[in-house]
């Protein structure tokens, strides 16, 4: 808390305390300056007319030792010219005397979350930066060398990329691989998935809000285009959205420019999109449920991500990577499969792709009693894709609910878990299955 005003500071301190900060005093610039540089601090709220160093000239000292912490810039003495170069030499807002203490908080908080969300991204890109490589890109059959020399020729690029497949078969961790080895690798990677979320609420989420935009609408929210600034914003299952979202979407694209929800700011952005989808959407276009002037704007280049069925040479390297990873978690030592347990994996169809492969091995391995994976410890497989009920279950009298219950059941099961794909079979919607799910008392 930076002011030569030594009232106001009192006062500002007290009431930043009473909001669980906890608070160091400087009476000018020069003090604030000093003291950055001795200890770290969260954040810096700075008066602009101070007597020996005024709060720009700090402000540029303490952006040029650490860039990383926002400074907040207060005056009395409202001006563009002086909200311009406070913000061009890094200030990350600019308030003006007497303080909205309302605004204050919101403007604080909103920092605090700016530093946190870098954060959270450098510690992803450092976590996921050998996961991302190509060489970890598993897979030696020619679909997926010929994938992954494309996208080694589209990482660099600022293209729209399109990934289409089958639920499961990894699209996400392709539009990873292109955003970690493109030029924009050292800012966020957001992901968003459209059919988790409502349109109503997917509006806020993608461009964000104004505070009371709607019931609930406690405070400004910042959406993921602007989480995704200079980086790559992810529209996972994106032939989800409604028709007014695609709209909404396409604009965004064309324009590179958004409104907040009950606001009137207009708000520009850099940012690529990668989106995904499991549907035909050239299909979807025929019958008019998605738009195909958005098809060709997020159709600059596409990615196919073959079925696992189709790839089955490598299943074993998938197989035996996924061994490795969940041997290690589960602090056991396992060395391999079984002859059996491989051609078991080999045969089996993959209607859940790679992730339900993933989630085989792993409950393989927490299962496991030796150090090879063998066939008992794989019983889901042996299930594949039978009718829950044979004649002999259905010769009494079964309630059509039950029926139905067992039903969903198996398809979950048989899928691992994965709704889509499990809707896919069943021929529903992924909405009439989290309804029916929530009808019989399934978590979901």
């Amino acid at each position: 808390m930076v002011d030569d005003d030594p009232g106001h500071r009192t006062m500002l301190c007290t009431l930043l305390s009473g909001w669980g900060y906890a608070v160091t005093e400087a009476d000018d610039g020069a003090a604030a300056i000093e003291k950055v540089q001795h200890q770290a601090f969260d954040l810096v709220l700075m008066d602009v007319r101070m007597i020996k160093i005024s709060g720009l000239q700090a402000l540029t000292e303490i952006k040029a030792f650490n860039p990383s912490i926002p400074v907040i810039i207060m005056t009395a003495f409202s001006s563009v010219e002086t909200a311009v170069e406070a913000l061009k030499s890094g200030a990350y807002d600019y308030l003006t005397k007497p303080l909205d203490f309302d605004e204050l908080h919101l403007t604080m908080e909103r920092a605090m979350e700016h530093v946190h969300l870098k954060e959270e991204n450098r510690l992803l890109r450092e976590s996921l930066g050998k996961h991302f490589d190509r060489q970890n890109l598993i897979g030696r059959s020619q679909a997926m060398v010929r994938l992954l020399e494309t996208v080694a020729q589209v990482s660099p690029s600022e293209a729209t990329v399109l990934i289409t497949g089958e639920s499961g078969t990894g699209k996400e961790m392709i539009a990873g691989a292109i955003h970690f080895n493109s030029p924009r690798k050292e800012a966020p990677f957001v992901k968003i998935n459209c059919a988790a979320i409502t349109e109503t609420l997917l509006e806020s989420e993608l461009f964000g809000h104004e505070k009371g935009a709607f019931t609930g609408a406690y405070k400004r929210k910042e959406g993921r285009f602007l989480q995704a600034h200079r980086g790559t914003l992810f529209l996972d299952e994106v032939s989800e959205m409604s028709p007014a979202m695609q709209v909404k979407l396409l604009r965004v694209i064309q324009e590179r420019e958004f409104i907040r929800v009950g606001g009137e700011e207009l708000i520009r952005v850099d940012v690529r999109v990668i989106a995904a989808t499991n549907k035909d959407l050239l299909q979807e276009i025929e019958t008019g449920r998605f738009r195909e002037d958005l098809y060709y704007r997020l159709n600059v280049v596409t990615l196919l991500l073959p079925p696992l069925r189709q790839r089955r040479e490598d299943i074993p390297l998938l197989a035996q990577h996924f061994l490795r990873v969940f041997s290690e978690k589960n602090r056991k030592k396992m060395k391999g499969f079984t002859p059996q347990a491989m051609d078991q994996l080999l045969k089996h169809e993959w209607p859940g792709n790679v992730r339900e492969l993933m989630n085989a091995v792993e409950r393989g391995v927490v299962l496991a009693r030796t150090d090879y994976l063998d066939t008992p410890d794989l019983p889901l497989l042996a299930q594949d894709v039978a009718t829950p009920f044979s004649k002999e279950t259905m010769s009494g009298d079964l309630p059509l609910d039950e029926v139905e219950k067992a039903t969903i059941l198996n398809a979950m099961e048989i899928t691992a878990g994965n709704k889509s794909e499990a809707a896919r079979r069943l021929g529903i919607t992924r909405k009439t299955l989290h309804t029916k799910l929530k009808k019989y008392g399934v978590p979901s």
